[in-house]
């Protein structure tokens, strides 16, 4: 593969990632990235984060909503998804590795990587539905 040429922008929308704890979407990292590069399309954004999520920079989170979340933390890690009000967040829990194995068992292919997401309703509204 080519070297990958230096981009600001792209490093400024990794960076701008890597502060964040809530899995933006597109559109929220075009925003705030907005602040920094006031001409910067929307496109721009996009394709940067396609190429940073294509080459394990970042994460990309399909949340089944048809928006996709991005993530820094490049990590084994879970998701939970709030019905209610959208939110991503990590979910602290023991390791599940086992699955991918268990999931090889009956599979003629070679499973390489797998993500879990967990969905309901997360403690802030929760919260807000029983007051």
């Amino acid at each position: 593969m080519q070297a990958l040429k230096y981009s600001r922008q792209r490093e400024s929308i990794k960076e701008l990632l890597m502060t964040r704890r809530d899995h933006p979407t597109a559109d929220m990292i075009y925003t705030d990235i907005r602040a920094i590069f006031p001409n910067i399309s929307l496109g721009t954004v996009y394709r940067n984060l396609s190429l940073l999520s294509e080459i394990g920079e970042i994460k990309k989170v399909s949340t089944g909503d048809g928006v996709d979340r991005y993530d820094a933390d490049t990590s084994p890690h879970n998701h939970f998804v709030c019905r209610q009000c959208n939110a991503v967040m990590d979910l602290d829990m023991d390791d599940i590795g086992s699955i991918k194995s268990a999931a090889s068992k009956n599979f003629d292919g070679i499973i390489e990587d797998y993500s879990v997401n967990f969905y309901g309703i997360c403690g802030s509204c929760k919260d807000n539905k029983e007051n």
